[in-house]
This record gives structure tokens, sequence and C-alpha cells, in this order.
């Protein structure tokens, strides 16, 4: 199985960034073990009453008290808004207010994922049985109980918005009640849910499931650093916006850090509990220190006294040293020591490097079929006493900071974007504390410490009853035990591009007529980067210009255009620099391209170039053909045999000039956004999108056979959603395969009962964007998918597929995806994404079929 990604592909830059993006497909419905009935103390909140169950709450594993505490905030603010609104509850309400019911307000944002396994914590408790955060949750709610009861304050509801002015006209937005659209955020952890559904399929190899695990730390590292992060500015900063569905952001935040706990004791049991002792039976280990034999345990504390000490600093804290800097996602021990002269108790850091490999292989020899790891902070928690010398070492625990990476670059239009944009870089290392994730057993004193110096609040701790930061287990997949991952993947050759008797051009091949290329099924390199790479050794080559957005360390594509610059040709990159933790590698790819010769561009103020596009300028003859691909995908050689993308190769004129304004919008001043064959945002997409469900409608109430069919990676924007609400009321038969978030309600009568929405993920991650309207007979394909940043805040494109044969091709390709026997998970109205088809019955896996088509082997 390959890796998995948040719903925009973005990689923070660390081990395994390329596996992280990637989805996953659903397990094979099994019996799941009911979840362990909780004590009396832990169902009660830190007031010592019994929690009220929040509306996101979900069957699962067994809750910490952490979150049940944040829980019962949420309880009281849906309670406090559920008392102004019951006596006009039969009255509509306006769309955004704060006055809907609880009952609404439940199933807006109720996040559900498959059911899975039950999980306990096994991490150690103090003798009362609650944790350290449990008690110092407790205080801090009773403090604040008094202090409301001394001053006479009440809890009061929110007051709601007057009426809406009765209008004589009625509107289509009127006919949708306010209640229709599922909370993004929570949206976003079902989806991290189904990626950790794969974890626990025991159908999938073995290995698989670890990277399955290592992709869903990874993706709720990325979640916290920018979602999360958003929503505690805004809640800070007091800034009243309300979600689509009606939260405000401090509501949001309570409803993730309860969802959040669960799926981390879900996510933690799942390792274990499970796939632990299962890498066991198979001689693959993680183990302690004193786990090891007593030969091991000599030679590593060499290997320690030789290669790890001498990188090591302990940080004591104490009135001459204040407290270090904690850099987010690092790994580190907090230390309490004791002077035995004086007796006095000091606090100390100690940083686990991460230049080492967190896992540290144990046997000297390799080609064994066993395999030993030993986590680096174990081997360093066994020699503290070498970083503590003549000090007594009384605890150690692990911890680790997640920080706020959500930063907009103030791009000035007089300043250079490069230099704003290192220069807030240079700022991202200190953002502040969103996430401190904590050993559960660790103790009450040395939380509190680390509450009061990190500025954390308790509802920002999370509790790991097991090892932190499994994003360790990407090592694994070096591991040589092909029987226990999924069979080598090898690309086939598009039939376009295949050998023959006589070398022919790509260029000789796109005048024949246009080529669908699907990815990874479809080689990249025989394809896309066989194009760039002939245009730049094509001496009637005169031009070429590309969009880069994200690519591969030791690009290819960076290599060509290098070599079509130096050999004389204009060439023209595009290097969106603000591609979210790839800013730095594009940064230098900037100014590697520029220093040979390379015409680089940014883009423009305030928006992002997420389009994938490029085009090739040749003399032939008298006249200039221009030759162009508009995929999915970036170019991304490595990425594009994990990802599933479409791209189209073209020699079209309509679609040469369309890219030749497109480039001529993003380097020079040109304001153009209709097009002939495309469709662009920020102003094009949305508007195109939304006429081509209105003409549905039409040709639907006309009597013609209307049906809409969107694959997507994210279904967000309000107006596209409505949109497709009308459809749904008008008869029209929607579709959606999305990968990850969705707030589309699909299946309310009289609103969506003729929409169905499925999820995909499985060994590549579903990147592709494909839309498909029936009636009106058009399909397109292209980077945009259906949010906000996409529509209004970055240059995307969609290009329309005329050809036959290749609409032919989008067809199968749906038809696939929404096969009645395809393995896949099913959103219901109730916002539960349901594991299908029903257990006993005929499955097929999609992507397997699509290999098999493509004659692709793996």
């Amino acid at each position: 199985m390959g890796p998995v990604s948040t719903d925009d592909g973005s990689t923070p830059a660390r081990s395994g960034q390329q596996a992280r993006r990637r989805g996953t497909s659903p397990a094979k419905p099994v019996a799941k073990d009911p979840a362990p009935r909780r004590s009396s103390a832990a169902r009660k909140t830190a007031t010592g009453q019994a929690a009220p169950k929040p509306a996101a709450a979900v069957q699962g594993s067994a809750k910490s008290t952490a979150a049940r505490a944040t829980a019962a905030r949420a309880g009281v603010s849906a309670a406090a808004r559920k008392t102004a609104t019951d006596a006009s509850a039969s009255k509509s309400e306006p769309k955004n207010t704060p006055s809907k019911s609880a009952a609404l307000r439940a199933s807006a944002s109720k996040p559900a994922t498959p059911k899975s396994r039950a999980s306990k914590n096994t991490g150690a408790k103090n003798a009362s049985g609650k944790t350290a955060l449990a008690k110092i949750t407790a205080r801090a709610t009773a403090a604040s109980a008094a202090a409301r009861e001394a001053s006479g304050e009440e809890f009061r509801a929110v007051p709601s918005a007057p009426p809406a002015v009765t209008s004589t006209v009625p509107t289509a937005v009127e006919t949708l009640p306010d209640d229709r659209y599922f909370n993004r955020e929570l949206s976003w952890q079902d989806f991290n849910a189904r990626v950790l559904a794969l974890a626990e399929d025991e159908s999938q190899a073995l290995l698989e499931r670890a990277k399955f695990l290592a992709i869903f730390a990874s993706n709720l590292d990325e979640f916290y650093m920018v979602r999360v992060a958003g929503l505690k500015r805004r809640d800070e900063t007091g800034l009243p916006v309300r979600s689509a569905d009606g939260l405000t952001p401090r509501e949001q935040l309570d409803y993730i850090a309860k969802r959040n706990q669960d799926l981390v004791e879900r996510h933690t049991a799942a390792f274990e509990e499970h796939l632990r002792p299962e890498l066991a039976e198979q001689d693959i280990r993680i183990v302690g220190w004193a786990d090891l034999a007593g030969a091991d345990q000599l030679r590593l504390s060499s290997y320690f006294s030789e290669q790890i000490f001498p990188v090591l600093t302990p940080l004591a804290v104490d009135p001459a040293h204040p407290f270090p800097y904690i850099s987010g996602l690092s790994l580190n021990l907090a230390v309490t020591v004791r002077d035995p002269q004086g007796g006095t108790e000091r606090f100390a850091r100690v940083k686990v490097p991460s230049n080492v490999p967190r896992l540290m292989r144990v046997e000297q020899e390799r080609t064994s079929r066993t395999a030993t790891f030993l986590p680096l902070e174990e081997l360093i928690a066994a020699h503290l006493g070498e970083l503590f010398t003549g000090m007594e070492v009384l605890e150690h625990h692990i911890f680790r900071v997640t920080r706020n990476a959500d930063f907009e670059v103030e791009e000035d239009r007089d300043e250079d974007l490069l230099q704003a944009l290192e220069r807030e870089l240079a700022q991202r290392r200190f953002g502040p504390p969103v996430r401190l994730e904590v050993a559960q057993d660790m103790s009450e004193h040395m939380l509190e410490l680390l509450l009061r110096e990190l500025e954390v609040d308790p509802a920002d701790v999370v509790e790991v009853p097991g090892l932190l930061d499994l994003t360790c287990l990407f090592q694994l997949s070096g591991v040589d035990r092909k029987e226990l991952k999924d069979r080598p993947f090898v690309p086939a050759t598009h039939p376009a591009f295949g050998e023959r008797e006589t070398p022919k051009s790509v260029f000789a091949t796109l005048r024949e007529g246009d080529v669908l290329v699907h990815h990874p099924y479809d080689s990249f390199s025989t394809s896309v980067q066989r194009f760039i790479e002939q245009a730049a050794a094509d001496s009637k080559v005169l031009a070429i210009k590309q969009t880069l957005y994200r690519t591969s360390g030791d690009s290819p594509i960076v290599d060509a255009l290098i070599d079509a610059a130096e050999a004389g040709k204009q060439v023209v990159a595009l290097v969106e620099i603000k591609a979210r933790f790839d800013e730095q590698a594009n940064i230098a790819w900037a100014r590697t391209l520029e220093r040979a010769g390379v015409h680089v561009v940014y883009g423009l103020v305030g928006l992002k170039t997420h389009c994938k596009v490029s085009m090739v300028v040749r003399q032939e003859g008298a006249t200039i053909r221009r030759y162009c691909h508009i995929g999915t995908g970036n170019y991304n050689p490595k990425t594009a045999r994990l990802y599933e993308d479409l791209g189209l190769l073209t020699a079209d004129p309509s679609v040469g000039a369309d890219i030749t304004d497109l480039f001529n919008v993003l380097t020079g001043y040109s304001r153009q956004d209709t097009y002939r064959t495309l469709l662009t945002s920020p102003h094009g997409i949305r508007r195109g999108i939304v006429r081509a469900i209105g003409e549905e409608i039409e040709l639907a109430r006309a009597g013609q056979r209307a049906g809409i069919r969107i694959k997507c990676n994210s279904l967000v924007d309000e107006q596209v959603i409505d949109a497709l609400y009308h459809a749904s009321q008008a008869g029209v038969q929607v579709d959606v395969v999305v990968r990850g978030i969705c707030a589309l309600k699909p299946g309310v009568p009289g609103l969506s009962e003729n929409i169905r929405v499925r999820s995909i993920l499985g060994r590549f991650l579903e990147h592709s964007r494909v839309f498909h309207f029936r009636a009106g007979g058009t399909h397109w394909i292209g980077s945009a998918d259906m949010m906000h940043r996409n529509l209004d805040r970055r240059i995307e494109a969609l290009v329309r597929v005329k050809d036959p044969k290749l609409t032919q091709q989008l067809d199968a390709v749906l038809d696939s995806a929404l096969d009645p026997t395809t393995r896949c998970w099913v959103l219901s109205a109730t916002g539960e994404w349901q594991p299908f088809p029903a257990a006993g019955s005929q499955v097929r896996d999609h992507q397997t079929e699509l290999a098999k088509l493509h004659g692709a082997a793996g």
C-alpha cells in the first residue's frame, strides 16, 4: 500500500513526506468488539456531574478524561443554544445563525466512521485512577465554577439574529434548509478515520497496515498545524465567523478535541494491541531497552557513547536557565533530577535528535528474517545518568509539541515575494503551540510545568497511551519482507507512445489526435516526462512554458527545462513558491532555474498558482504549432507512481490558444477570465460548474436523461453544493466520488434523495478531478477541487475533453468507481461513512481493475 494525503497534496518536510499523502481503501466489513465500559469516575466531568455528550460523539474506544472535559464545554454550549431556540423551533431560520436546535446541530456536525475495534488505554495511571491532565482539568473547572457563583454570572444563550426580511418573491435558496451542510473539519476527521480503518483491515498486507498507521499520524500533524491553528487564531481574536453548519471556532475546537482523543486511542490500540503483536509473530519487533539481550545492550551503549551522546544537549530549567525553545514536531524527554547533596529537584529537557533514524535496527546482520528495532528515546533514557553526572534521575517522560504553521505571506506589490516568503518561513518555527502530546503516565507536576512554560491550554493536550509519533512506522517499509507488502507496481506505457519499428516522436503522435493518460497506470516517464524532454532536445522547438507546484528532489522535468534554456530556447517556468511545506524546495528550484537562464515568475499577488499546465511551441514549416498538457496532478515523477491522476496531451489549436492566454495572465498583466475550452479560477470555474448543473436541470425538466457525475478530492463549496441540491430536487441523479472532505448531505428526503456519495481510498491516492454532465454531453478534468481556496484563492484550470474516444475512457473510470460491487464507503444522510458493499457480497477493487485495463503489473 502506498501513502495517503490530506485534501490538497501538501507535504511537511520530513521523513516519509510523499508517503503521507495517500488515500486508502475501505476495510472489509468485520464484526467489531463493543467499546469497553467506563468506570463511574471516568463518566464524571471535573465538576462531579455527568458530562453532556457532544453531537460529535461516536462509538469507539475508551475516552480520556481530558477529552470528556472538553466535550462537557461543548455540551453546555449546545444546551444553551437549545434553550434559546425551543420556543421557535417550528419557524425557519436564516442561514448560518446560531439559533439552530441542538438536534439539527448534532445532525449537521456529527462525525462518523466505520465502526472500529474497541481500544483500551495502555498507559499507566496514578493510584487515584485519574491521569495528571484529568486532575488539572478538574481543578481549573472547579475554580471557574466558584468564580461564576461568587460573581453571580450565569450561562446565557447567545442571542439569535432577528427574523429574516419577508420577501414577496421567493428565491431558490429559501427552498433549502439551514442545516444542509456537514462540518468540514469533522468531515476531515472522518477521512483520517477511514485511513485508520485500513490499518485495522486484516486483509491488507502487514507492512502496508503499518504504513497506514504512519500516514494517519502524519495527516493529523498537518491538520493541527494548519486547520486547528486557524480555528484557534479566529477564536483568540474573537472573530465572529461561524462555519457553514453554524458552529463557532470554539465549538469546532471542542468537537475536534473530543473526537481526536477517541481517534488517538483507537490509533494507539491498533498498533499496541493488534499490529505490534502481529509483527512480532513475523519476527519484526519494536522493543524497549529492558527487552534487549545483554550483548545487544553493551553494543548499543557503545554506539550511544560514540554517535549519540556528543550531539545531545541537556537543558536545565532554573533561575539561571530559562525554559528552552521546543521546536515543532520534535520528540523530547522531560526529565526530573535531584541533587543528592541538597535534595533540590530540577527539571531538564533532552531533545531526541531528528537526524538519526527514530527506530534503530538492533541486528548487525541485516540479511536475516528477524528485524528488531529500538526507539531512539529508549536508548537515550537508558543513559540519562551519563547526561546528568552526579545527579539522581527521578523520572522521565516523552512529549511532543505541534506549532502553528498556518501563516500568510504579506504580499506587498512593491516587495520581492521571494524575500517576503523567506522572512515568513523563518518565523514559522516560532509559531504558538496548538497541541501538546504527552505519555499518558506523565506525572501531574511535570505536566503542569509544561502547560505553564509552553502556555498551552489543558484542552490542547493529547494523552497518548503508547508510543508517541507513529510516523516512525514509515521506516518499516525498508524491511526486506516482500511477502508482507503489496506486489511491486510497474506502470504500462500508453499505447500511443509504445515502441514501434520506426521511432515516433510525441509531437507526431499528438498531430494524429489527443491522448488521455491515466497515472499511475500509464507511465508518467514515457508520456508527460518524455513530452518535456523531447521538447528540450528538439531543434524545432522555440519555447516551453510550464507551471511547477510540487516536484521531486531530483526532478527530470526541471533538468529538461534547464537543458532547453541552455540550448537557447525560450523557457518560462511559473514556480509556486507558496506551496505549503514545499516553500524551501521551490525557492531552491526557482534559483536553480534562474541561474540556467529560465524566465522564472511567481504568479499573481494574493493567489497561488495550482493549475498543472505546460505548452511547447514548435516551428513546423511555415507554421507554428502549440502542443499542450493539462493535468490533475503535479509534474513529479515520484508521486506520479503513487497518485491517481489524469492528463490531456493535445495539439488542438483552441486549447493552445487558451493556454497561451492563461500564461499571459500568469506572466503579464492580462485580466482575461473567459476561454474557449478552459474554465479557470478564481473567476470562472465555480461559475462554469454551476452553469453546467443548471443546464442539466433545464434539460431534465425538458424530458431529457440528465445526470451529473463528479470525482474530486473534496466537496465543500456551498454554491456548488446548493446547485447540486437543486439538481436533485429537479430529479437529476447526482453521483459524487470524493476522497476526503464532503460537506454535502446526501439522501435527505426533499433535498438530496437523488444524490449518492461514496469514497474510494486505496493503494494509490485518488487525486484526479473529473466532471461529467450527461445531458449536456460535457466532460471536464483539471486541478480544482470544489473548495473555497481552489475556486477563490488559486489559479486553477479545467479543460473540456471533447474527443469521443477519450470521453469513453473517462466514462470507464467513473463507471468503475460507481460500480455497485466496488469496494468503498458510502455516506449516509446522518453523516456516517458505511463500508460498502455489505459483508458477503461480491466485491471488486476499483484500482486493481483499472490496472488490469491498462496492462500495468502489480
